[in-house]
């Protein structure tokens, strides 16, 4: 089965004359259509927003087209609470869920005026010696523990997560907040990745909707939002059925209707931290064939490596591949897809049918929009790739531009011994 992608190969010619291979690639005009359907989605929330995970794509240029369209930044970190700031979004439009946090990080937020999710029971404490008190609005991040399944079956195993308190330290945590001062709650909880189904948000609401009628009922405190957080996937195979946000929305808004508005919280707002979803279909690692290699197997050795999109490697992760200019030729070849790192892991398809792979061909692995650029590391001195939006109109922009030798070495800079010799 086929993909399609959103560029031709004549386009990726004339990109790659201007920005050699490899490099990322982002279809402005995917993402945009897909932040307003997931906008669209849940429009009967007036309190929705979609905080982008900032982790699965940390370009700023990206997170202001997400902004346009009303969405906050999901930050876990200090870097990028940072790129949050830099990009404009402040405020209680930056969600900071982070875990085992550094003090330093809980400071940054509460000066960009972040929402907190706390991620453990004792956080709060620490929280408050941190900041010198206990923000008016607050989040907890809940972990049901056990086997977590849906009507497709088990889903994942939220017991073995490092993520969340347990039920007890929630509700009592709510309590202590509330003594100390706080004023309006939030309950996050992040229980599966990459979920290919649309029945896993409207399950994930229900188990929060009844906890959240629950505890108003044994403690009087009420929730003012609900945070589903991530795990809506995408359909990396081309036979997978793509996840419809419209239908996930309105499989949220039965749940709702039906659990919260008889228990008087019609008001709760309803936010998500989708990253991969949002992103993940919108970009591709495009990469150029250099070497073919003939011995036990056929191999094809190209110019991009598990340093620009570690997920095959690490995970044993599917990316469909299309040889440009051959997509209608027979996939009658099969292929291990590789690249120049010294580890034999480092490849992005093993025994992969694919039409006939000739030196010079250009490759598109596809999918990489998300958790692609934002893995890459430096192993063997391999050097980030630019990243390239492809504008609404066609031409490519440069939101990246790629490593340099010197950008590898910059942090001996300081010792004068090699000021000037890594270049």
């Amino acid at each position: 089965m086929k993909k399609k992608t959103f560029v031709t190969k004549e386009q990726l010619e004339a990109i790659a004359e201007q920005f050699p291979t490899p490099f990322h690639l982002y279809d402005e005009k995917g993402i945009r259509a897909n932040a307003q359907a997931v906008k669209d989605a849940f429009s009967w929330n007036k309190g929705f927003k979609e905080y982008f995970a900032v982790k699965a794509t940390p370009n700023p240029f990206l997170i202001q087209i997400l902004h346009e369209y009303g969405c906050g930044c999901d930050c876990s970190s200090l870097a990028e609470l940072v790129l949050s700031d830099a990009c404009n979004v402040r405020g209680e439009d930056i969600m900071f869920s982070s875990n085992d946090t550094p003090a330093e990080e809980f400071v940054k937020a509460k000066e960009l005026g972040a929402i907190i999710n706390l991620d453990d029971f004792t956080h709060i404490a620490f929280l408050e010696e941190s900041i010198g008190e206990i923000p008016k609005t607050i989040s907890l991040r809940y972990n049901p523990g056990g086997v977590y399944e849906i009507s497709n079956g088990i889903m994942d195993n939220p017991g073995d997560s490092k993520y969340g308190m347990t039920k007890a330290q929630l509700f009592k945590g709510y309590q202590i907040l509330r003594e100390k001062g706080a004023k309006r709650f939030g309950l996050h909880s992040f229980l599966v990745s990459n979920t290919v189904t649309n029945d896993y948000y409207p399950t994930l609401a229900r188990t929060l909707f009844q906890l959240v009628v629950e505890l108003k009922e044994q403690t009087g405190i009420e929730i003012g939002f609900i945070n589903l957080s991530g795990g809506v996937g995408i359909a990396y195979k081309p036979e997978e059925q793509a996840n419809d946000i419209a239908v996930i929305g309105e499989g949220v808004h039965q749940a709702f209707n039906e659990i919260l508005v008889p228990a008087g919280l019609s008001d709760v707002a309803i936010y998500t931290e989708m990253g991969r979803f949002m992103m993940g279909p919108y970009g591709c690692l495009v990469t150029r064939a250099l070497h073919e290699k003939h011995i036990y197997k056929e191999y094809i050795g190209v110019d991009a490596c598990a340093a620009n999109l570690m997920r095959p490697a690490m995970y044993g992760a599917y990316h469909h591949i299309t040889v440009m200019g051959k997509e209608n030729k027979p996939c009658d070849h099969m292929y291990d897809i590789v690249g120049a790192l010294c580890e034999n892991n480092d490849k992005f398809a093993i025994d992969r049918m694919l039409p006939k792979i000739d030196k010079g061909d250009l490759l598109v692995i596809h999918d990489t929009g998300a958790h692609g650029f934002a893995m890459g590391y430096n192993y063997n001195g391999r050097l980030w790739s630019s990243e390239i939006l492809l504008q609404e109109d066609g031409t490519p922009k440069l939101i990246r531009r790629a490593q340099t030798v010197a950008d590898y070495y910059s942090t001996f800079d300081c010792f004068d011994e090699f000021k000037g010799k890594l270049q």
